[in-house]
């Protein structure tokens, strides 16, 4: 046999090891165990889910991954490629959302040209009063799911659509079990609230793509705190651009450089007061961006 070669789309990396689904040739619709040329580790790059590739295949040699497609963006925690929407998925109770964790995976999100999409589980226990109407606001979609009866389930499958959808959340929101509503087919591992610890034992290892319809979909590790850093690089002088409800308001302050802290005649200060942008994302704000500087502002 010739070698032949055929594009692909990763599915899951493991310690070196790829599988990924050929999605053109004759073996269109497989998924297939590959390795990945030595060049990309010279590149600085690591072929990672949701990558689209080349693979290349030859007589008495196993599939080799040959190049990789241009990404139209990249989160580097959890590694993913290519993304067309995230849903953050989070709890109403235990743990109770927190809305910095949030307003950071937003910013992350929209400054990657990701959609984001906020997810609130387990209402049967309680309901995300008042949080919702806050990012509906400036037109994020907001879905709340019963995750032991499924209702608002159908909202949540409806905006899935095709391209690579990722669900991302702390530890023990009920990411996995939301899934397993959303597609019984999948029956991805679940786990209960540690009580000594306050939060979810990690069921996901690693990031899994899986074919849903006419696109893929992402279940991640859990996590317990986040790194803007992690996830991509926002230059600080850049981090207003990432609040969406920030930018038009953003254009009208006094000075190009404003960071919206305590700088004269700041628009956007004087939107927080008004009401027209709310305090909570504006506290948020201030908060990352005292971690980028390391001190109280």
């Amino acid at each position: 046999m010739s070698e032949v070669e055929f594009r692909g789309i990763i599915t899951k990396a493991v310690g070196g090891i790829y599988y990924a689904d050929a999605l053109d040739g004759d073996f269109s619709g497989e998924n297939i165990r590959c390795a990945a040329r030595g060049i990309f580790r010279a590149r600085g790059i690591s072929p990672s889910a949701g990558d689209y590739v080349k693979i290349s295949l030859s007589e008495n040699s196993e599939p080799l991954i040959s190049d990789i497609e241009k990404r139209k963006n990249f989160l580097s925690r959890p590694p993913l490629a290519n993304l067309d929407r995230v849903f953050f998925v989070n709890s109403t109770v235990e743990p109770k959302v927190n809305r910095l964790i949030l307003d950071k995976l937003i910013a992350v999100a929209d400054s990657n040209g990701i959609e984001p999409i906020i997810v609130f589980t387990k209402i049967d226990l309680e309901m995300a009063e008042g949080l919702p109407d806050i990012y509906r606001s400036i037109g994020i979609s907001v879905c709340a799911v019963d995750n032991i009866s499924g209702d608002g389930a159908g909202e949540v499958r409806a905006l899935i659509g095709e391209g690579i959808s990722a669900f991302i959340g702390n530890s023990g929101v009920g990411k996995s079990s939301l899934l397993n509503i959303l597609f019984p087919e999948l029956d991805l591992k679940t786990g209960e609230i540690s009580k000594k610890l306050g939060r979810g034992r990690h069921t996901t290892r690693n990031v899994e793509l899986f074919k849903v319809g006419n696109g893929y979909i992402a279940d991640t590790p859990g996590f317990s705190t986040v790194d803007i850093g992690f996830y991509c690089d926002i230059p600080k002088d850049e981090l207003d651009g990432a609040f969406r409800e920030f930018r038009e308001t953003a254009a009208e302050c006094r000075f190009a450089d404003c960071l919206h802290v305590k700088e004269c005649g700041c628009a956007v200060k004087e939107a927080v007061e008004s009401g027209k942008i709310a305090r909570e994302r504006y506290d948020s704000y201030l908060k990352i961006l005292e971690e980028y500087s390391g001190k109280k502002l």
